[in-house]
């Protein structure tokens, strides 16, 4: 996730990118803007977490130590003063990392203007809980706003508010708060993880332990008795069973309350449990810790009320924090009994409730335990045991379905318990159609909401749901596979999307036949992620079957022909064949324009595409003005940090830079690669585009000091996200050694040129004009070192095949004949200049948008 903000006084609206991914920008309107930058906090503002047992005992160093960090007393206040102040607690299951928390929090809350605290095991939670900042602050303006731009109000508030704290409880990645840390610098983060890796470089770190056996026997007195007074005998019990219990806080809250609940003597509870270990055995887990009192506990309550078992058992299901009680209404006969049964377990604290005790929390230790016991079974019973509450936890979240998908808030409740359903299937929960399509409508939700590369946990469980019990070429399952492969492509993760993507066309064409809409969507698809791989050999006949089939079943001008249309000319631009792809372009811009409008976002792709193309075959003139066209309406329509608007931004800087517009094209670049960086990330493709380009750009003006370190960095990066041989890579390659080639460093320019062009000629042909270029760089570092026997057959192929390919008068047809001739002249002992032969620049063709 990033956290940013373009500002500027009387801006209409600014852009915050809000998600874990970095693929989701909230536009703010406005007024929402100017509410985030007045609004002030009310006095003791925020929402802490009721604790289960009401009891803190102890800890005064680890409180000491976090309140020294959080108030800059740390080492990386002073060295990074710029970074939030922060601090993470570490420790197991059930050791007490959110206790300590909350008890700061409470302790020192009155030195803060808002303290919030954020459910954070997800990116989605955490902005789930950000939103709940503005519901708390500015319900007015919360209740005009969807669920992303709830968070990018909060995190506007939070940049624009200072002397707060943020409690990130529940880490399970580290990384998921990087952006926070280092963006939001106004007050406090406090983070509490079972993971104690990772938190190097982002926070100073406290290890939390085990009560010592003192403030365990304290914890366990002081829930246990109450408040009456405790005898020394009684404490001895309270010691003993306190180390039985390995010490840990959440079985000595649990083991206390049953105490205090049933009356039974401390000893004569020790005893029932079993729990006493050997003097050399080690420590049990936090998991046997727990389901050693389990038993107990359990039976105690089912004696009392039964519905709260069955509730306990449903709730290990579902997400731990904010289970509204109208999600558990459905298992109780009448709100009464469900009342009764909540009380139960808040009695022997199983549970907690919120502060408006609508909704209650459960540990996450005590879901693990209750997921992992099954019912005995009897001796005659042959059949699979199946966990229980499974069944009832998944009906309740399917009876609490809204309708449709606009009631976001009501989705935005119910999201965390179907990912968390979806996230605990076991081999020995029954699959159903109904459950399959509780999660494809929560995956459907997140789609709508620009969220697909959220979408993989739910499709994926759909999908295995629908194979199971439909069978694995059902429509149902043909459109859950179909979703699931694009979700993947969302994330780039093209390894998995292919198959998937290969799979489901064959069983389309089998099932519905080769002339369906939907196989023809399939077929769009799979030439789209071959492409996106590089593969145009196979992308390409792809393309243009699905083209000449939509054409004939959809008609010439419907907006999948439309796609299909654009799509070829991109691939056809792609492989360097301008002469199929421009006129292709061209038709499909006037269509867009015509049935779509002027600006709507196809036919500003369009736009893009064409103006590329004309960039490539050297017709600067009409490229630079639609190039600037297109970035004017796009920053107008789309926004300024908008991944379209950053693609026609990279484009026009190219331009300027072909026609030799460099006090133009540098600052262009730089403004994009910063965009980038901070929108999409530091190795997005995108963002390594702008790296090639600019690095290009200090190539051109003689900057070779930042020319090649930046090169070289790109070219690391694309190997390692992209691979050894696409497209992009192989660019960073020869730009490289055409750097080496001008600082004079032929002994590395020349293998890598040679490298370089034997997979250009492999993987992009053999008349690509990259190809070709490298093809004429060789050949001109061949002359350089004087061996003209080699750079003269490499230059006269080189200027026949830009003939044919670019035209008599093209730019790069023109150098490639002055090559020759120079060439040709060294050859018959004719004295030229060292310079005599052009090397051709970096490349940094401009990007498509299919």
């Amino acid at each position: 996730m990033h956290v940013s903000g373009e500002r500027s006084i009387g801006a209409e609206t600014i852009e915050v990118a809000v998600t874990g991914d970095n693929t989701r920008v909230a536009v703010l309107p406005k007024d929402a803007v100017e509410s985030a930058l007045d609004v002030k906090a009310p006095a003791q503002a925020g929402y802490l977490p009721r604790s289960t047992s009401g009891v803190f005992i102890g800890r005064e160093a680890e409180l000491s130590a976090l309140r020294d960090s959080l108030t800059g007393g740390g080492s990386a206040a002073v060295v990074q003063p710029e970074r939030t102040p922060a601090q993470t607690i570490s420790g197991l299951g059930g050791v007490g990392k959110s206790a300590l928390a909350l008890h700061y929090a409470t302790r020192y809350r009155s030195n803060y203007t808002l303290v919030w605290w954020i459910t954070a095991d997800s990116p989605e939670s955490i902005l789930t809980s950000l939103a709940g900042i503005t519901q708390r602050l500015c319900p007015q303006s919360a209740q005009k706003l969807e669920p992303d731009q709830r968070a990018a109000w909060a995190l506007t508030w939070l940049q624009a508010h200072p002397d707060w704290l943020l409690i990130f409880d529940n880490v399970e990645d580290p990384e998921h708060l990087a952006p926070y840390l280092g963006t939001l610098s106004g007050g406090h983060h406090l983070a509490t993880s079972r993971r104690a890796t990772g938190w190097q470089a982002l926070a100073p770190m406290v290890s939390l332990g085990l009560l010592p056996s003192d403030e365990a026997t304290d914890l366990l007195c002081t829930i246990a008795f109450q408040g009456a007074a405790v005898h020394s005998e009684q404490r001895e019990a309270a010691k003993r069973l306190a180390h039985d219990l390995g010490y840990l806080p959440l079985a000595l809250e649990q083991a206390g309350a049953y105490a205090h609940r049933t009356g039974i003597d401390l000893d004569a509870y020790r005893a029932h449990l079993a729990l006493v270990l050997g003097e050399n055995r080690d420590a049990p887990s936090p998991e046997q810790t727990i389901a050693r009192i389990w038993d107990h506990t359990l039976s105690a309550i089912t004696d009392r009320d039964p519905l709260a078992v069955t509730l306990l058992q449903a709730m290990a299901w579902l997400a731990p924090d904010n289970i509204p009680r109208t999600l558990l209404e459905p298992l109780a006969p009448h709100t009464i009994a469900l009342n009764n049964a909540l009380g139960e377990l808040h009695a022997y604290n199983m549970i907690a409730f919120t502060t408006d005790r609508q909704s209650v929390t459960i540990h996450r230790l005590v879901q693990t335990v209750l997921r992992t016991r099954t019912p005995a079974q009897p001796h005659n019973d042959d059949t699979k045991p199946t966990a229980p509450g499974r069944a009832e936890a998944e009906q309740a979240v399917r009876n609490a379905l809204p309708s449709g998908y606009q009631d976001t808030a009501a989705w935005e409740r119910l999201l965390p318990h179907i990912l968390a359903l979806a996230e605990t299937t076991r081999t020995d929960n029954a699959p159903s159609v109904d459950t399959a399509n509780t999660y494809y409508l929560g995956a459907q939700y997140l789609y709508r909401q620009g969220r697909d590369a959220h979408t993989i946990a739910l499709r994926t469980a759909a999908l295995a749901q629908y194979e199971q019990v439909l069978g694995a070429t059902h429509p149902a399952t043909l459109t859950s596979r179909s979703n699931l492969a694009l979700a993947y492509q969302a994330v780039g993760d093209l390894g998995r999307a292919i198959p998937l993507m290969e799979t489901t066309l064959a069983q389309h064409e089998q099932i519905l036949g080769d002339p369906h809409p939907d196989t023809l969507n399939c077929r769009n698809n799979l030439a789209g992620a071959y492409q996106a791989v590089g593969d145009l050999g196979r992308a390409i006949p792809l393309m243009e079957t699905t083209l000449a089939q939509r054409e004939q079943v959809l008609g010439d001008s419907h907006a999948d022909t439309l796609t299909s249309r654009n799509n070829l000319a991109g691939a056809y631009y792609t492989v360097g064949d301008l002469g199929r792809a421009i006129p292709l372009m061209e038709t499909t811009l006037a269509q867009r324009k015509q049935i779509l409008g002027d600006t709507h976002a196809d036919t500003l792709n369009s736009r893009n595409n064409l103006a590329s193309a004309y960039y490539t075959v050297g017709d600067l003139g009409r490229a630079i003005p639609l190039m600037e066209t297109t970035l004017a309406q796009r920053e107008q329509v789309l926004g300024d940090t908008h991944a379209d608007t950053l693609n026609s931004r990279n484009n026009l800087a190219s331009a300027y830079q072909a026609v030799g517009d460099l006090n133009r094209a540098i600052p262009l670049i730089e403004t994009t690669l910063a965009q980038r960086k901070q929108i999409l990330g530091d190795t997005h493709p995108d963002t390594l585009t702008s790296r090639n380009n600019l690095a290009s750009a200090y190539h051109t003006v003689g900057d070779l000091n930042r020319a090649i370190p930046l090169i070289e960095t790109t070219l690391a990066q694309r190997e390692q996200v992209l691979g050894d041989t696409h497209p992009d890579t192989l660019t960073s390659r020869s730009n490289l050694a055409g750097a080496y080639y001008t600082v004079g460093d032929l002994g590395r320019a020349i293998p890598l040129l040679e490298t370089t062009l034997t997979q250009r000629e492999q993987v992009l042909g053999d008349t690509h004009p990259d190809t070709l270029n490298n093809r004429s760089n060789l050949a001109v570092a061949y002359y350089t070192v004087g061996d003209l026997g080699r750079a003269i057959p490499l230059l006269e192929t080189t200027l026949a095949q830009r003939e044919q390919v670019l035209g008599d008068t093209h730019p790069d047809t023109l150098t490639s004949r002055n090559n020759l001739i120079a060439a040709r002249k060294a050859a018959s002992g004719v004295q030229l200049p060292d310079n005599a032969l052009n090397h051709q620049s970096p490349s940094d063709t401009p990007e498509q948008l299919a």
